[in-house]
């Protein structure tokens, strides 16, 4: 399935909950993606809470906006995008 770099901006912040909350908030995104065939693998927030990256697989940008909208989530962005492992080299130190 391919995979997606989507660029989210909140202007007042992010506003996601800690705790137990936080999981069951969660969880609920995680639930709502499945209508759409979306898995959201992470993300990564910036330190003023204001722009988040997050890495999702799913079919397509379509998909992608669907699950956000029944999430309430904005998207700027979505690129589709792959992984470049420098350990996949079979490298190292020297």
């Amino acid at each position: 399935m391919p995979r997606y770099l989507v660029r989210r901006t909140f202007p007042e912040g992010l506003r996601f909950p800690g705790g137990k909350a936080g999981a069951v908030a969660a969880a609920d995104v995680v639930a709502a993606n499945t209508r759409e065939d979306i898995t959201w693998v992470h993300s990564y927030v910036d330190d003023d809470d204001k722009t988040t990256w997050c890495i999702y697989d799913g079919p397509n940008p379509e998909a992608i906006r669907a699950a956000a909208g029944h999430n309430g989530l904005p998207v700027d962005e979505i690129v589709q995008v792959r992984v470049l492992d420098p350990y996949s080299y079979g490298g190292g130190s020297s």
